[in-house]
C-alpha cells in the first residue's frame, strides 16, 4: 500500500491546526499562557506547512524556505511553552535559533541534496523534542509512575525523527529517491500522531496542575500562605507516623497574639491582617524546612517540630523575640506585637491531639503569668493508644505470617 505523501503532510498540519485552535481557546479561557504557546505554535506551524506543501513549488525558492523556516520557530515554541508551564520564562534566542540555523544551513546546499536537507530538518525537529522532554523531566512535583507520559511523548518523537537521519546520511546518502522513500511517509504518519500525543499530554498537566490547586486551596490559610487547621492536622500525622518509625520525639506549639482584639478595635482589620501575615512570616523564617506550621485559628497558630521538648522551648523563644522585636507602626504609633506560646512534647507516635491539648493548657497558663512568654509542659502526655492499637496490629499480621524454612 502506497500513500501520497503532499496528503499525508496537509492531513496533518489540518490536525494540527484544529488542535491548536483548541489550544488557544482554552488558554484564553482560562488565562493559562502555556496553552497560549502551544497553541499558536500549532497554528504557525501548521500554516506554514499546509502552504509549503500545497504551493510550495508554485511560490518559488525564496517563499519556500521562509515557509519552512517558520514551521522550525514554532518547534522552538512549543519547547518554550513547556518551559512556561513550568513557570520558567521564556527564552527567546532559543525559539528563533533552529529556524536560523535552518536558514543558514539550507542556503548553503544544493537543490540536488534532499536527503541532507531532510536529515537537518529532522535533526532540528528532535532536538527540540529533546528540549522539551527534559523541561517536562526535571518536573518534581509529580511521580515518575505519573510524569512518565509526559517525557515518552516527546522522547518517542524524537527517535522517529532519527531513523531518517541515520537512514540519510549513513546508509543512503547518495540515494536521490531518498526524499520519497517510506520514511518520508512514516515521519507525515508520526507528526500526526506527535500533535495528538502532545495534546493528550498538555490536558493531562493542566488537569493534574488543576487538582493540585485545587487541593492546595483546601489545605491552606489564603491570608498567611500557611495551612489550615485541616491542612495541618493531614500534613502532622503523617510527620508523626514517620518519625514514629524512626523512634524520634516531636514537640508541639501553639501560638496566640497577645491583645489581637484591642489591635483590631483600635486600628481596624487591615492592620490586623497584617499583623497576622507578620506572625506568619516569623514563624516560617525561624524554623527548618522540615518543619510544619499553620493557622488553626483566628490569631491562633501552631507549629510541629522533629525534636525533643527542650529543643522546642528554645526555638519558641526564638519566635518570641523575633516577634516582640518587630517594630510595627500604625498611625504613627508602634504597636505592641507580643505572643504567647504553649509547647509541648512526647514520646514517638504520640498522637496529635494529644499534643495540642497539652500545648494548649501550658499556653492559657502563659496568658495567666502575663503574656509575651513561653511555658512548657511539665510532663509529656501519657496517650499513645493510636500508635500502641497500630504497632500491635503490625506485630500480629507479622506473627501469622507463614515461616519459609
Amino acid at each position: 500500500m502506497s500513500f501520497d505523501t503532499s496528503t499525508l503532510y496537509v492531513v496533518a498540519a489540518m490536525i494540527t491546526a484544529m488542535l491548536g485552535a483548541m489550544l488557544v481557546f482554552f488558554g484564553r479561557q482560562e488565562n493559562i499562557s502555556a496553552l497560549k504557546w502551544w497553541g499558536s505554535a500549532y497554528l504557525i506551524g501548521s500554516g506554514s506547512v499546509a502552504l509549503w506543501t500545497i504551493a510550495g513549488t508554485r511560490l518559488g525558492g525564496p517563499m519556500s524556505l521562509a515557509l519552512t523556516t517558520i514551521a522550525f520557530l514554532s518547534c522552538g515554541m512549543v519547547w518554550n511553552a513547556s518551559r512556561v508551564f513550568h513557570g520558567r520564562k521564556a527564552n527567546w534566542p532559543g525559539v528563533v535559533l533552529g529556524a536560523i540555523f535552518w536558514l543558514a544551513t539550507m542556503t548553503t546546499l544544493l537543490p540536488s541534496e534532499a536527503a541532507l536537507r531532510l536529515t537537518i530538518g529532522a535533526t532540528i525537529v528532535a532536538v527540540y523534542a529533546a528540549l522539551t522532554a527534559g523541561e517536562l523531566w526535571n518536573e518534581r512535583r509529580r511521580s515518575m509512575q505519573r510524569r512518565w507520559p509526559t517525557v515518552a511523548v516527546p522522547v518517542m518523537h524524537g527517535c522517529v525523527l532519527m531513523l531518517p537521519i541515520l537512514l540519510g546520511d549513513l546508509l543512503r546518502a547518495h540515494d536521490e529517491n531518498f526524499a520519497h522513500s517510506i520514511w518520508v511517509t512514516v515521519f507525515a504518519v508520526e507528526l500526526v500522531l506527535y500533535a495528538i500525543g502532545t495534546v493528550f499530554v498538555i490536558f493531562m498537566l493542566v488537569s493534574d496542575r488543576t487538582v493540585a490547586m485545587h487541593r492546595n486551596a483546601a489545605s491552606t490559610d489564603p491570608l498567611t500562605g500557611l495551612f489550615n487547621r485541616r491542612g495541618f492536622s493531614e500534613a502532622c500525622a503523617r510527620v508523626i507516623e514517620r518519625e514514629a518509625k524512626a523512634g524520634r520525639p516531636v514537640s508541639v506549639m501553639i501560638f496566640d497574639i497577645d491583645h489581637f482584639k484591642g489591635i483590631n478595635d483600635r486600628w481596624g482589620h487591615p492592620a490586623g491582617d497584617e499583623i497576622l501575615k507578620l506572625f506568619a512570616t516569623v514563624i516560617a523564617s525561624n524554623l527548618r524546612f522540615s518543619d510544619l506550621s499553620g493557622r488553626i485559628g483566628g490569631e491562633e497558630f501552631a507549629a510541629l517540630l522533629s525534636c525533643s521538648l527542650e529543643e522546642g522551648v528554645l526555638v519558641a523563644e526564638r519566635i518570641r523575640e523575633a516577634f516582640e522585636a518587630s517594630d510595627i507602626v500604625v498611625d504613627d504609633c508602634k504597636v505592641d506585637t507580643t505572643v504567647s506560646i504553649g509547647v509541648a512534647g512526647g514520646p514517638a507516635g504520640t498522637e496529635l491531639e494529644v499534643l495540642l491539648a497539652a500545648a494548649d493548657t501550658v499556653l492559657y497558663q502563659a496568658k495567666r503569668n502575663g503574656r509575651n512568654r513561653v511555658e512548657a509542659a511539665e510532663e509529656m502526655p501519657l496517650s499513645l493508644e493510636h500508635w500502641r492499637r497500630k504497632s500491635a496490629g503490625l506485630s500480629a499480621s507479622e506473627r501469622q505470617k507463614p515461616v519459609s524454612v
